[in-house]
């Protein structure tokens, strides 16, 4: 089975922190929760993939620019993009932070410059690629003997 996780958890150490939602006693002690959470899905045969899709102020710029401009966008666009675009910094701290203390042997993060769409698509598939060989996923085994069975 795969799943995919926008964000998820880190919503704790990101959001919460920037946005000062909750005392820093409260969101600092998640980093150590999180680490905890994926080493005890790790030890159950979950593999971890963490990436951070990093994008320039410029390109994001030019991303919501286009939005804008673009008519069949503007459903990708919130007014709320332009007051987390004023916090730039501050996020990029709270991102710094995330990366370094939730970067585990069982859970690493892969930081992918993504200002190219298709050199961000190459370097995920690559490293999605490289994981599931290791896995080498196969169909599990047949209930019994299905070769005698015939349908009417």
């Amino acid at each position: 089975m795969i799943s995919i996780f926008n964000r998820s958890h880190y919503e704790d150490v990101l959001v919460v922190r920037v946005d000062n939602l909750a005392p820093e006693a409260i969101w600092r002690q998640r980093y150590e929760q999180i680490n905890h959470f994926e080493k005890l899905l790790a030890e159950t045969g979950t593999t971890i993939l963490k990436f951070y899709l990093h994008i320039s102020p410029k390109e994001q710029r030019k991303r919501f620019q286009d939005r804008i401009d673009d008519a069949e966008k503007h459903w990708k666009f919130s007014f709320e993009d332009l007051e987390k675009r004023k916090q730039w910094d501050a996020y990029m701290d709270a991102y710094t932070d995330a990366l370094n203390r939730c970067n585990t042997p069982w859970a690493p993060w892969y930081v992918i410059p993504a200002d190219q769409k298709w050199y961000r698509n190459l370097a995920v598939a690559r490293i999605l690629v490289c994981h599931l060989r290791e896995l080498n996923p196969a169909f599990p085994p047949a209930e019994g003997d299905l070769s005698n069975i015939e349908f009417t």
